[in-house]
């Protein structure tokens, strides 16, 4: 955890007002390394063409397991200082459905942690950004068990363990080779060079790649004319570890705001609909 560690500190000074927020990221990386995870991970099944390894999984939580888990999250929150986050604290008082909470962290439910949101009467966006991440150490649990598993052969833009579109993509080593990483799970899954993950534009044409201001020369934002999605891109000897693809991402976020001042976006949601159930002791959730 120490390239963890040092990352997040990179954060804090970098950007002192995101400490908040950080602080819950830091609770989720540390739960996210916790080996109690590995047993909730499913037996995985051979991976077919399109289908991600978690596609369809029925999974048995530890209700009090996930609740702990899930009260601190919103415990941290409520102690960061802002007003946002602050309203969090009804969600601590209140009776929460806790599957189906991490269901629709999972499938990245947006709709439904809204509902749930104004049901309690918290802040949308604080409740969501919390309640978004509370799957994470999950996914990573699944990743390290089933990453030697991805079919080599994966060419979808979405993630192979979770479905997650790609947080990032790295250009890799001597030999350039391009990777996209997901910043759910942590997974790494080798992507053609010419190529919108998005929509599966290949037209050199209607693909841009945009080089923003005092960026340096490692770092570039790939771009589809077409759908209008776009993707950062890093020039790297090798692969971050998966537990930092987060903080990776939120360390670039200068390339986000260049891309959406130019018209680009990433999509919204998921991009494979897992259609897992979740379930305490044999009760679907």
């Amino acid at each position: 955890m120490i390239e963890v560690d040092t990352g997040l500190q990179d954060l804090k000074g970098r950007h002192p007002e995101w400490a908040p927020w950080l602080t819950v990221v830091q609770a989720v990386l540390v739960e996210a390394a916790d080996s109690k995870w590995e047993a909730v991970v499913p037996t995985c099944a051979q991976q077919s063409s399109k289908v991600p390894l978690l596609a369809g999984a029925k999974l048995n939580l530890n209700l009090g397991f996930v609740q702990r888990r899930l009260a601190q999250l919103i415990r941290i929150a409520c102690k960061g200082g802002t007003l946002k986050m602050a309203t969090l604290a009804k969600a601590a008082e209140a009776d929460l459905d806790v599957l189906k909470l991490f269901k629709a962290s999972l499938h990245q439910d947006s709709d439904q942690m809204k509902a749930m949101a104004a049901t309690l009467g918290v802040d949308d966006e604080a409740f969501q950004a919390v309640t978004a991440i509370l799957a994470v150490p999950f996914l990573q649990a699944c990743n390290r068990r089933w990453g030697r598993s991805i079919n080599e052969g994966w060419t979808e833009g979405y993630c192979p363990v979770c479905g997650a579109w790609p947080a990032f993509a790295e250009v890799r080593g001597i030999e350039r080779s391009r990777y996209l990483r997901c910043g759910r799970c942590g997974a790494g899954w080798q992507a053609h060079c010419l190529y919108c993950p998005y929509c599966g534009m290949t037209n050199h044409e209607e693909l841009v790649s945009l080089i923003p201001e005092n960026s340096g020369s490692n770092c570039a934002i790939d771009a589809c004319k077409r759908c209008l999605g776009y993707l950062k891109t890093f020039t790297k000897l090798q692969g971050s570890p998966p537990v930092k693809v987060i903080l990776d991402d939120l360390g670039s976020v200068e390339l986000d705001v260049v891309a959406v001042e130019q018209g680009y976006k990433r999509p919204q949601g998921a991009g494979f609909f897992l259609n897992a159930t979740v379930s305490e002791n044999g009760a679907v959730g």
